[in-house]
């Protein structure tokens, strides 16, 4: 009983730290910490989404008045920009002009949208800084975007994890189910002894393979099938996921509903036998109904072992090891956002990359932020 308690108020503890760190996602921005998006002082707009701001650095939204603003095109400025606009004299020997440099580029263009570090906004500064919202428990679970990497304004929608995850376990348990079901029944009421004592073992056998193992052979097998079947760009899609899930919970399926279809009393069976039905008529009529509720215990386990084995689904999507921000047509392409946040962060140029090396990024900042404070005093 002590044990019992033990375990069960450390699970509850467990719980609530959980929820507890989970919980500080709704009191982050919605942009980047450490980072600022700032506009033009005549800029009407005061306020612009997530998905709108992603969807204008990603090139989708490339006028004001689609959020709000008048009839112009969208300059999109990045940190890694400021090289176009200002020459190397002008950033200063320490980049001690930046906050200024970044101050009278934003005043000087009215279709301006800049994302720059914060600690480079000057105390005088020209523009206009967009208000950073809070992710919202009604967008984390409504929203359609998983985009966890993105710049300058991640996506937290769990809304597709969980459609994608339900559409799958479905489609799983639409596949294992008939063919569980139908060796449980062979190996416990048609199959002899011999045959069930060499099958018995190798299915368990399967049940111990390790997920990795199933998640290759969906990579190198089922997903190039159903790629040149389909005639799809690429094979890992839910149709993959679910057929490699149906597989892993195949053998657990199988082990528990033979097991259970084994307890049916011998009784019963002779009496369905004795009042002139046949094999298929006891088994459908007497025996499935009995077990019923040890059918229902191994979908349950096998399919819970499935889609907890998340490795095997890793692979056989694209063996992405991080959420990163694709473009949605193509899950196994890493180049989209991926590649921006490598360019706001990229070298300088000619001869400013020559004198200077690289930009400060936000790791940079304390550094510079002393040379900064020394030059204003």
């Amino acid at each position: 009983m002590l044990s019992g308690f033990i375990t069960s108020f450390t699970i509850i503890l467990i719980v609530i730290f959980l929820f507890r760190e989970g919980a500080e996602l709704f009191n982050s921005s919605n942009v980047e910490e450490g980072y600022v998006l700032a506009i033009n002082n005549n800029n009407p707009v005061n306020k612009i989404n997530p998905e709108k701001i992603m969807d204008i650095f990603d090139a989708e939204i490339t006028n004001w008045n689609e959020v709000g603003g008048v009839n112009a095109d969208i300059r999109v400025f990045r940190f890694s920009d400021i090289t176009k606009y200002s020459t190397p004299e002008e950033l200063g020997s320490n980049f001690e002009n930046i906050p200024e440099v970044l101050s009278n580029i934003v005043s000087a263009h009215p279709d301006i949208i800049a994302y720059f570090p914060e600690h480079y906004v000057a105390e005088d500064f020209k523009g206009k800084i967009l208000a950073n919202g809070k992710i919202s428990p009604a967008s984390f679970f409504g929203c359609t975007k998983w985009y966890p990497t993105a710049q300058p304004s991640p996506q937290f929608g769990v809304l597709p994890l969980f459609l994608g995850t339900l559409w799958v376990s479905i489609a799983a348990i639409l596949i294992a189910l008939p063919f569980g079901m139908a060796v449980a029944i062979y190996l416990a009421e048609l199959a002899g002894s011999r045959l069930r004592k060499i099958l018995k073992p190798i299915i368990e056998l399967l049940a111990g393979i390790p997920s990795v193992v199933y998640g290759f052979f969906g990579l190198v097998v089922i997903v190039p099938l159903i790629q040149k079947v389909f005639g799809l760009p690429v094979g890992g899609t839910a149709l993959a996921g679910a057929i490699i899930l149906a597989i892993m919970a195949l053998p657990t399926i199988i082990t528990v509903a033979e097991d259970a279809i084994r307890t049916t009393p011998r009784a019963m069976k002779e009496s369905s036998l004795a009042l002139g039905a046949t094999h298929w008529q006891t088994i459908r009529k007497v025996i499935l109904p009995y077990s019923v509720s040890g059918i229902m215990a191994a979908v349950v386990l096998g399919i819970g072992r499935a889609i907890g084995e998340t490795y095997g689904n890793g692979q056989r999507g694209g063996n992405a090891e991080v959420p990163r921000r694709t473009y949605p047509y193509n899950p196994c392409d890493h180049s989209g956002g991926a590649r921006r946040s490598t360019e706001r962060r990229s070298s300088l140029p000619g001869a400013v990359h020559a004198r200077m090396h690289t930009i400060p990024s936000y790791a940079d900042n304390k550094h510079i932020g002393g040379v900064y404070s020394q030059t204003k005093t």
